[in-house]
């Protein structure tokens, strides 16, 4: 009987376990988000400011919700990056179904934020809180990378919950493995605006 899990609940475990994924332990192989980071210009850091200035605004008087994660935060950093220009492509409410070999087990589960040229996945933590940690998103994220047909190219993906953001890479080298960053905080100074390097820098390398 095949074991059906909805992406949602599947756990790190089990995508280890069920499709042999590993946490790369080669410092070197995540190194897109830390290296040739393009830099901003005036404008963009002025743009970045104003998504900080607008979210602490509407944050200090309620946990701002999933929907007004992507309006206030999201949608303006994709669009400073450039993803709603040409050449980049975009698809939401895409769903999403993937199998393990020999294994009787489907992992499915839709996704309702991007996906970019089928190389970079952005989910917004799917709670009324932003104050969820930005990692409970990990092993949903990877089983929606897992169903790229080419995993001997990066696949990326981004977690945010508004006030965190974190970069994951996953590949099939000899073994499929995945890395993700450091958690970047719109707290932090200047976090944000290397958000916006990063995606900039991905968008080069996915097209």
């Amino acid at each position: 009987m095949v074991q059906i899990i909805p992406a949602r609940e599947i756990s790190l475990d089990e995508l280890e376990d069920k499709f042999g994924l590993q946490l790369a332990s080669d410092t070197n192989f995540f190194r897109e988000w830390q290296d040739n980071l393009p830099t901003l210009t005036a404008v963009e850091k002025q743009a970045i400011e104003r998504i900080k200035s607008n979210y602490f605004n509407l944050n200090k008087r309620r946990f701002m919700s999933e929907e007004a994660v992507k309006m206030v935060v999201l949608s303006p950093l994709l669009d400073l990056a450039g993803f709603y220009q040409p050449p980049f492509e975009i698809e939401t409410e895409t769903a999403i179904e993937i199998t393990a070999e020999d294994e009787g087990l489907i992992v499915k589960g839709n996704i309702d934020v991007l996906v970019i040229q089928k190389r970079l996945w952005i989910l917004v933590i799917e709670s009324k809180s932003s104050k969820f940690d930005v990692m409970i998103a990990l092993p949903q994220a990877l089983s929606y990378m897992l169903a790229n047909q080419n995993l001997t190219q990066p696949t990326f993906g981004l977690l945010i919950n508004g006030r965190e953001f974190v970069f994951v890479k996953l590949m099939q080298q000899e073994q499929l493995s995945y890395a993700r960053s450091y958690a970047l905080s719109m707290e932090r100074d200047a976090e944000l605006q290397q958000v916006l390097s990063i995606l900039k820098r991905l968008g080069s390398l996915i097209i």
